[in-house]
């Protein structure tokens, strides 16, 4: 793992009720995945580790950034009140914010 720090694209869309981000998270566990929510900031984070290699192997290309990574996205209102659900779908992290009552 390296100490270098990546940063995941999003996807953000206004919706009736809320707010629907999309993070693009190829090959990242649900449980390697923190999510906070401070005043009107999202803030995504985690770590993608390489699960695929054992040792006693050796790598010819390595293009894939496994280590920590960090995705702030803010909104124009604060969203602390907001509902959040979250799935996994495809490589896509999609966490829905609903606006509280």
């Amino acid at each position: 793992v390296s100490g270098r720090l990546w940063y995941p694209a999003a996807d953000v869309y206004k919706v009736p009720d809320g707010w629907v981000v999309k993070v693009e998270l190829a090959g990242v566990s649900a449980e390697d995945v923190e999510i906070d929510i401070q005043g009107n900031t999202l803030i995504i984070a985690g770590c993608r580790k390489d699960r695929s290699c054992v040792s006693g192997i050796s790598y010819e290309q390595m293009e894939i950034t496994y280590s920590n990574f960090e995705k702030t996205l803010r909104f124009p209102a604060p969203i602390d009140g907001a509902k959040l659900d979250h799935m996994f779908e495809n490589g896509l992290l999609i966490i829905r914010l609903h606006k509280g009552q």
